[in-house]
C-alpha cells in the first residue's frame, strides 16, 4: 500500500501513527475483548477515554476551569443555530456577526430565523481574500455576542488579532485552525469546531464555553437536544455520544501533546506554510488569492489565472500522488489544506511539482 498526501480540506489528514495504533486497538481495546466501537458508552472503559480526551485537551489549550468542555453531534452547522438560541438574553435579542466568508455568512443567515442578528464587518465585497478592520466596530450597544469564523477554510485567511468586541462576548468557529497553535480561551466566551479538519475523525463538534453563558434553567422554547445545558449537565453522554470519533480525538491530542503542544505545533505549521507562501510569491505561473498579511498558515488557495490548466494540474497532481488540491467553487482554482497532520515532505512534495508543472507549461 502507498498512502498518498492528503491536501483534503475535510475530512482531512490524520496523523499515521494514530492510525495505525487505532488500528492495533481495532478488535481489542486494551484486553477487554471488543472494540471501542462496539464499547457501550456507559462502562467504564468509555468513561475513561472521554475523561482522559477532556484532560488532554484542557491541558492542551490551558482551558480554565470555569469553562466546560463538550463533545457533542451535528457538526459546526448544527451550532449556527444553537448559538443564538442560547446565548440571547431574550428573543428579540440582538448579536453582531462578522462575515470573512461562507460559514461565518451561513452562521448569520441561520442566526436571523431566532434573533435579530447584524453584520457589523464583512469582506464580501473582495470575495473574502482579506479580514476587514476590526479595531474600532459598530458594535451595537444591546448585542450578546460578537459571531467570528476564525480561519476561512474556503478562502484562506484567517485572524492575526481578535476583534475589539466593547466588552461583548466573543464566540468563534475555529474548525479548521483548532489546535494549531496557541490561544488564550479566556478571551473568549465560546469556542466551537467541527474536528474532521484538524483533530479527527468527522461526527464530533468540540464546544469550550465559559460557564456562566451557559443557561442556569431550561428553555422552554428550544428543543432538548439543542441546549447546551443538557449536554453540559451530563457531561457530554445525555445520548450516545459518536465514541469512536471522540477516541480517536483524544489519541490525536495526545500525539499533539507529543509533538511538543500548540507552541511546537505552530514552529511545524510556520515552517510548513512558508514552504508554499514562498514559492507561490515567486511563481510566475501561480498566484494566491489572499492578502498577505491575512494568509491561513491552514488552507492555502491559489489559481493560475487559466480554468483549463488550473483543471490540468489537478488531475496531474492526482496522478503525482497529490490528491484532492481541487479549490472551492466560489474560488475556483486550487486548495491546498496542510493541517497538523500534513507532514512538511508533503509540503515540499507539492511545491517541487509545481515548479515541474511551471516549466512545463509556461
Amino acid at each position: 500500500m502507498s498512502r498518498v498526501y492528503n491536501f483534503s480540506a475535510g475530512p482531512a489528514v490524520l496523523p499515521e501513527e494514530v492510525l495505525k495504533e487505532a488500528a492495533e486497538e481495532m478488535l481489542d481495546y486494551k484486553e477487554c475483548g471488543m472494540s471501542v466501537m462496539e464499547m457501550s458508552h456507559r462502562s467504564a472503559d468509555f468513561q475513561q477515554i472521554i475523561d482522559d480526551a477532556e484532560a488532554d485537551l484542557r491541558d492542551l489549550m490551558g482551558i480554565p476551569d470555569n469553562y466546560k468542555v463538550l463533545f457533542l453531534q451535528g457538526g459546526a452547522s448544527t451550532q449556527f443555530a444553537m448559538i443564538p438560541m442560547n446565548f440571547s438574553k431574550t428573543k428579540n435579542g440582538v448579536a453582531d456577526y462578522i462575515i470573512t466568508g461562507q460559514w461565518a455568512k451561513k452562521a448569520y443567515q441561520e442566526a436571523k430565523k431566532f434573533i435579530n442578528a447584524k453584520v457589523v464587518a464583512s469582506s464580501e465585497d473582495k470575495t473574502y481574500s482579506y479580514i476587514p478592520d476590526c479595531s474600532d466596530l459598530d458594535i451595537d450597544d444591546d448585542a450578546d455576542y460578537v459571531y467570528i469564523c476564525e480561519n476561512n477554510t474556503i478562502y484562506g485567511t484567517k485572524y492575526k488579532t481578535l476583534p475589539n468586541t466593547k466588552g461583548k462576548t466573543l464566540i468563534s468557529d475555529v474548525s479548521s485552525c483548532f489546535l494549531s497553535e496557541p490561544i488564550d480561551v479566556s478571551k473568549y466566551g465560546v469556542i466551537y469546531g467541527g474536528v474532521q479538519k484538524n483533530v479527527g475523525p468527522a461526527g464530533v463538534v468540540i464546544a469550550i464555553i465559559r460557564e456562566d453563558l451557559i443557561p442556569t434553567e431550561e428553555l422552554a422554547d428550544v428543543p432538548t437536544m439543542l441546549q447546551y445545558k443538557t449536554h453540559a449537565d451530563k457531561g457530554s453522554m445525555y445520548n450516545t455520544p459518536p465514541c469512536y470519533n471522540i477516541y480517536m480525538c483524544g489519541k490525536v491530542f495526545k500525539w499533539i501533546k507529543a509533538q511538543g503542544g500548540l507552541q511546537a505545533m505552530k514552529e511545524k505549521n510556520e515552517a510548513k506554510a512558508k514552504v508554499l507562501y514562498d514559492f507561490l510569491d515567486s511563481s510566475k505561473l501561480f498566484k494566491g488569492t489572499v492578502v498577505k498579511e491575512d494568509r491561513s498558515l491552514m488552507n492555502v488557495p491559489f489559481v493560475t489565472g487559466d480554468k483549463d490548466l488550473d483543471a490540468k494540474f489537478v488531475a496531474e497532481a492526482k496522478a503525482a500522488g497529490l490528491v484532492n488540491l481541487k479549490g472551492h467553487r466560489t474560488v475556483g482554482g486550487m486548495r491546498a489544506s496542510i493541517y497538523n497532520a500534513m507532514p512538511i515532505e508533503g509540503v515540499q512534495k507539492l511545491v517541487e511539482f509545481m515548479k515541474k508543472f511551471e516549466e512545463e507549461n509556461s
